[in-house]
């Protein structure tokens, strides 16, 4: 329910900042072209509200960042950060400018009809940004391997041990096929498979750096505890349970029943409400929690076995949470065998687990020590 007196809509640009004021209270309506500095939008709202009263800044999530909105909560003003794609546009209106844009937003804030994400804290957009470096390092490797395999292909050298692919055997492979049949020949073909190679080298040493990285932070930060409790499912290692405790942040906004749609891994209308809790994940963020615990199903493909690994994890989160985990895996086991009986296909038989794989994570994220 809007219940300021002004509603100042922002949209927010690189190089400057257009700004829309409606005072509800006399109907009057001011419009700026302000510096992009957050100072001087923060003094612009502080000059807004002392003249006529308290304020609600409204605008678009966006490469702009949280900064501004902090910086303007710290100065004790209202302030909602808009998902762009909720934002409700007139059919007809094809005109679209930083004013118009700005004005649209004044008017939605202050007719409640703003769908707000969740403005994290510092060190949650840091420990953010890194998981987001590697997802890229990760696609960046992996499209630097395919483009090593594919020059290796169209010359006629194919790795017979196909699922054994980017150890330490193939690599020795690798070099022997350089050795043995590049050197010597043509040589743009050995300058290029020479380039290919750096490029998975250095990528794979990118990531690596990273997931060191995201270990340490992940072993002493606000999401160890999240991290450790996702950690009790299969599939859920370290890496993927930070960067999902991560990028979802709160968790008892969702439940098991709309977690699924949430990440889309079910379209939103099958579940009750699941169209009304989508604040507080970008775009980008639910795409790779998507995928990771996408990847993740494919764990339970394997026959079930309590390993050293799972009891170390264990041994780190509540007794509750390790029982919870050990129960979540049978089941999930159990629904892919199911899956894969009525020969569904991969692609369904993974979503399928994933999504309720996704209602595990969510309950033992959200579950209580006792």
């Amino acid at each position: 329910m809007f219940v300021h007196r002004t509603s100042v809509g922002l949209d927010v640009h690189a190089r400057s900042v257009r700004a829309a004021v409606i005072d509800t209270g006399t109907g009057e309506v001011i419009e700026r072209t302000i510096s992009p500095r957050t100072d001087h939008v923060v003094a612009f709202i502080n000059d807004i509200a002392a003249g006529h009263g308290p304020s609600m800044v409204t605008y678009e999530a966006g490469p702009t960042g949280y900064g501004l909105a902090r910086a303007v909560l710290e100065a004790g003003h209202g302030c909602q950060v808009a998902a762009p794609s909720k934002l409700l546009r007139p059919s007809g209106d094809r005109v679209k400018t930083d004013a118009r844009d700005a004005m649209l937003l004044a008017r939605l804030a202050r007719n409640d009809d703003i769908v707000a994400v969740t403005i994290p804290s510092v060190f949650a957009e840091s420990a953010r940004d890194m998981v987001r470096a590697r997802e890229d390092a990760r696609v960046v490797l992996m499209s630097a391997r395919h483009r090593l395999s594919k020059l290796l292909l169209r010359h006629g050298y194919v790795y017979d041990l196909a699922d054994q692919a980017w150890t330490g055997r193939h690599d020795a492979w690798l070099r022997r096929t350089r050795k043995e049949h590049l050197l010597g020949g043509p040589a743009g073909t050995l300058v290029a498979f020479d380039d290919a190679y750096d490029a998975v080298t250095h990528a794979a040493a990118r990531r690596d750096r990273l997931d060191r990285a995201i270990e340490a932070m992940a072993a002493d930060s606000e999401f160890t505890d999240v991290t450790r409790r996702l950690g009790c499912l299969r599939g859920i290692s370290t890496l993927t349970g930070f960067a999902l405790a991560v990028e979802i942040g709160d968790w008892h906004r969702l439940s098991g029943a709309s977690i699924g749609s949430y990440l889309g891994l079910v379209p939103s209308e099958s579940s009750s409400g699941a169209s009304r809790v989508q604040g507080g994940i970008t775009k980008t963020g639910n795409k790779h929690a998507r995928r990771l615990l996408i990847e993740a199903a494919w764990d339970h493909k394997k026959a079930y076995v309590v390993g050293k690994t799972m009891r170390d994890r264990w041994a780190l989160a509540p007794a509750a949470a390790a029982a919870r985990g050990d129960a979540g895996n049978r089941h999930l086991h159990r629904r892919w065998q199911v899956m894969t009986a009525h020969k569904k296909r991969h692609t369904v038989a993974t979503t399928a687990i994933a999504r309720e794989l996704a209602g595990w994570c969510w309950s033992l994220a959200v579950m209580d020590d006792a």
